[in-house]
């Protein structure tokens, strides 16, 4: 989930997390002494396989007792919706162009610095090739756990394939777009992992993936700004201790932010792509973002400029409107 979701990519664009509302800060030590942690995140054929049980750190717990409250507090707020949007959340063609351009040419903390605040104009960026989804779980996650989370995946998967025309389907067999859900207890399996089905991601990078403060809720690495056609990879990770609903929000920002819609927009609305958190889950608005995304009018590379004419008029037909 993630309503300041940063974009690292490989490229040198920006990283994709999630940050926390504002004022909504629960205590919590942040330095306890680290476990030790097994190696080798679970495989996706294995992860039904049956295991010991394993007792969560003291900083595991920590964070899930933290996640819990934030949840119930976002949605004491009515925040974390799920209806996709409604008469309250009414959009015109001009809104979907404008957010659009924002959220699919821009990648915000460009450098990959967490805390930078900063913007950068991007070329355009789908993925080309066929893309691929792989789930991967840490030695802590519950077989439980693991089941949902999976079919979520699988779910999403299926309703992105859908509504873009693109091929995307789940594949562990040469995946290309790996969804890692782990705990803090996890840190030594996900460093393997990633080396494992990424072995060029730098290592700079991974040794940040172990180290992620608590206002970082799940995260996209993609290379897609500059690979070739079929050479598109992306990592997801989303954290283990987060409850239900938050871990299925992180599943709906992250894969599709990681399909090319890298930037957030305090304007743009109903979505997922805004830092306020209001909803949880991809909106109709949302899905019309990821129809122009892979709309074959609009071309890898192009610039804002180059694009802005054929998105005005996608914005337009996908509205039924004619002059916005």
């Amino acid at each position: 989930m993630s309503r300041a979701s940063r974009s690292l990519n490989l490229a040198g664009a920006a990283l994709l997390g999630l940050s926390l509302l504002a004022g909504c800060d629960f205590p919590m030590r942040e330095s306890l002494k680290p476990q030790a942690r097994p190696a080798g995140l679970v495989p996706p054929k294995a992860a039904s396989q049956p295991q010991a049980p394993m007792t969560p750190s003291a900083r595991s717990r920590e964070l899930a007792a933290y996640y819990v409250k934030l949840e119930e507090h976002l949605l004491s707020q009515g925040l974390l919706r799920r209806d996709g949007g409604g008469p309250d959340t009414n959009y015109r063609a001009r809104d979907l162009a404008r957010n659009f351009e924002t959220i699919a040419f821009y990648d915000e903390h460009a450098g990959g610095n967490l805390t930078a605040g900063s913007e950068a104009v991007s070329r355009f960026h789908p993925w080309r090739g066929e893309v691929r989804f792989a789930t991967h779980f840490g030695p802590s996650v519950s077989a439980k756990q693991r089941a949902s989370d999976a079919a979520a995946v699988n779910a999403y998967a299926s309703r992105l394939a859908r509504v873009t025309g693109h091929p995307i389907r789940v594949s562990a067999a040469k995946a290309n777009f790996h969804v890692i859900f782990a705990s803090a207890d996890d840190g030594d399996a996900l460093k393997e992992t990633v080396t494992r089905v990424w072995p060029a991601f730098p290592k700079a990078r991974l040794e940040t993936l172990t180290n992620l403060p608590r206002d970082i809720y799940c995260l996209v690495h993609t290379n897609t700004p500059s690979a070739n056609a079929g050479g598109e990879r992306a990592i997801a990770i989303i954290r283990a201790e987060h409850p239900s609903l938050m871990r299925l929000s992180c599943i709906h920002e992250e894969l599709a932010q990681g399909l090319g819609l890298s930037n957030d927009s305090p304007l743009a609305r109903p979505s997922i792509f805004n830092d306020d958190e209001e909803f949880a889950t991809l909106t109709s608005h949302d899905e019309l973002l990821l129809k122009m995304l892979y709309d074959p009018r609009l071309k890898s590379g192009m610039s804002l400029s180059e694009a802005r004419p054929v998105i005005t008029q996608i914005a337009s037909e996908l509205t039924d409107e004619t002059d916005s």
